[in-house]
């Protein structure tokens, strides 16, 4: 690993810096909006959206720790907590032992109706009102590429997981 660095040139590096930089600040605002607005998390409003995006509300656990790149011991604790303030149940995997589906509750899904309208003006006041359709259609095919890639590559605990 003696290789020289590729450097990002100015122009790169004005662009990373100005994408980390409004990421962070764009979901720490929305974050707290939501969670002063609803009371759900950030956490727990990408763990209902991903349950209410399908017919019978339930995923498999290891299914919601891999759409926001978290490890399946920290999804399960959060899943714990949600399930104490009845947002969703957990369910053993008949044909898997080892596996848990988490469920949405009527709870659940009366939190994320009522989140929903406010966050979504949220996005729109904070974000798309400030970008055009052409960007927003180039946004949308960059975001695609880098998803592409990022699904093709292993992470790095992934890389880990398969080395051992």
């Amino acid at each position: 690993m003696n290789e020289t660095p590729r450097w990002l040139s100015p122009a790169e590096q004005r662009a990373w810096r100005s994408f980390i930089d409004m990421h962070l600040k764009l979901t720490g605002r929305l974050s707290r909006q939501l969670q002063t607005e609803s009371g759900l998390s950030a956490p727990d409003f990408a763990a209902l959206v991903s349950l209410t995006d399908v017919p019978d509300g339930r995923r498999r656990l290891l299914d919601l720790a891999k759409s926001v790149e978290w490890e399946k011991s920290r999804m399960s604790h959060h899943i714990t907590r949600m399930a104490k303030r009845g947002l969703v149940t957990r369910e053993e995997c008949a044909e898997d032992g080892r596996g848990a589906f988490v469920v949405i509750t009527p709870a659940g899904r009366k939190a994320i109706e009522a989140a929903a309208p406010r966050h979504v003006e949220a996005v729109r006041d904070l974000f798309l009102d400030h970008v055009t359709p052409a960007e927003l259609s180039v946004l949308a095919r960059v975001s695609e590429r880098i998803m592409t890639r990022l699904n093709e590559a292993p992470s790095p605990d992934q890389q880990v997981a398969s080395d051992a």
